[in-house]
């Protein structure tokens, strides 16, 4: 098989032209450069640490606080105990008075090893509990409104479920 030149069918060589080709790949190149975000590594926190106290560092173990929360009929809340002491009133002014007994034991500073960063609580509802009481007790664990402020105050951070019978 004899291959054949365009030249000698009168045809012309088709030229590319390489400089607009080149003047577009620059306009993208400079395009992708000035429109690329540097992003911060990740990881790369802005922390301050505080500073190291003197003494030796706390091992204490805190034993969790245990939150009874017992069903009555057709779900509704029977009685709620903060590590065996009893609440008296309506639903909400159990609450009340459980967040008021967090306070007075841990107190509302926060920060690094504080009561408040450090404290645990462990919730031990029956199975039959509605669950509106529940998320009531956890919202009357985990902070407040200060009367006299109105800024949020952090109390219990730390929740753990109490492993149930089922039922």
């Amino acid at each position: 098989m004899k291959l054949r030149k365009n030249e000698v069918h009168g045809r012309e060589k088709i030229d590319v032209p390489m400089t607009p080709m080149i003047d577009i790949v620059f306009q993208l190149l400079v395009f992708f450069i000035m429109t690329f975000k540097i992003v911060a590594m990740e990881g790369d926190f802005n922390i301050n640490m505080p500073q190291a106290a003197a003494g030796a560092p706390s091992t204490s173990l805190q034993v969790p606080m245990k939150l009874k929360l017992r069903a009555g009929p057709n779900g509704a809340l029977q009685s709620v105990a903060l590590n065996n002491t009893s609440f008296d009133g309506n639903a909400r002014e159990k609450f009340a008075q459980l967040q008021d007994a967090i306070v007075q034991q841990i107190g509302v500073a926060d920060g690094p090893s504080s009561a408040q960063e450090e404290s645990e609580i462990e919730i031990d509802a029956d199975y039959q509990l509605q669950y509106t009481y529940v998320i009531e007790a956890i919202t009357a664990v985990t902070g407040r409104i200060d009367p006299k402020t109105g800024e949020v105050q952090k109390l219990i951070e730390k929740i753990k479920f109490a492993p149930g019978a089922g039922g």
